[in-house]
């Protein structure tokens, strides 16, 4: 019985140290999020307004020839995933190898933005098209800009004909969802804010709307990408957080389970001790 006792208040103290750990991780993963969340959304509405200027003037010129607005007639995917560095963030990284496997075939030349994915895909026989793994934490848009840029390039070149972004969208800090954006052909949707007040307006493009695409969609593509990149950040840390939330309260609910599985103990012990105590004077 005394062995008893002594390996539950081992358990118990090594759980309530799990605990404090889990627990200080889920308030870093908070702060970053916190962190992270405010530049997503500072960077999104800059994304937003400049996919709303490219849609204005695919609109107001019809006919327009740039080579990025139409399918090349080509099959394969140039793809870029964004997954973690670090692990302990729940579904996250699971997520979009799952979305992988029914996005791209094995031989998709494929840009793993993050290591925590770099093996397995590796393993899996994805076509990644660089030797080394590319940190996902602390990423700049300067080392994003040539992966954008090679996929441009294969789509020109028509060794491709699609070239997307499997990443992770924050719905809100409960919610986070795998996901594809679609970089090229550029396609467009909805309606152009054409009027305010009943007042028409008018928009005049110069040079000409080619001239200006050729300079513009490359500059949208590669902004998009740099915010889906951190709205993948934001939904790994809110995945994070939940996790170890999670963790934690586990480990209370453990930590509660095993007091009271030692109180038995003890309560045992003490009983078995005044029992014999009682046989003993009992005998005498």
């Amino acid at each position: 019985m005394a062995q008893s006792k002594q390996a539950l208040r081992s358990r118990i103290k090594s759980v309530n140290n799990t605990k404090k750990i889990t627990s200080a991780m889920e308030m870093i993963a908070n702060a970053k999020l916190v962190r992270q969340r405010s530049r997503m959304e500072a960077n999104r509405e800059y994304a937003e307004r400049l996919q709303q200027m490219v849609n204005e003037i695919v609109f107001r010129n019809p006919g327009l020839e740039n080579a990025l607005l139409y399918p090349n007639g080509s099959t394969g995917k140039f793809s870029i995933v964004f997954c973690s560095d670090l692990g302990l963030c729940g579904g996250y990284n699971q997520n979009i190898l799952k979305l992988a496997r029914t996005e791209m075939t094995k031989e998709d030349p494929v840009v793993l933005i993050g290591t925590s994915l770099y093996r397995s895909m590796k393993e899996e026989g994805f076509n990644l098209i660089h030797d080394e793994p590319i940190s996902s934490d602390h990423l700049i848009f300067e080392t994003l800009k040539p992966w954008i840029e090679e996929g441009e390039d294969r789509y020109l070149r028509n060794e491709v004909g699609c070239v997307q972004l499997l990443y992770t969208v924050f719905v809100n800090t409960m919610n986070f969802r795998a996901s594809v954006d679609k970089l090229l052909p550029c396609e467009f949707v909805g309606e152009l804010p054409d009027a305010h007040d009943g007042m028409h307006i008018e928009t005049l493009f110069e040079p000409d709307a080619d001239t200006i695409l050729s300079s513009l969609i490359p500059m949208m593509i590669q902004d998009v990408a740099y915010s889906d990149w951190m709205e993948s950040t934001t939904s790994e840390q809110g995945s994070r957080r939940m996790a170890m939330k999670t963790a934690t309260d586990n480990a209370d609910e453990l930590s509660e389970k095993l007091l009271l599985e030692y109180n038995k103990a003890r309560q045992a012990a003490i009983t078995q001790e005044i029992t014999e105590i009682v046989g003993g004077s009992d005998a005498v």
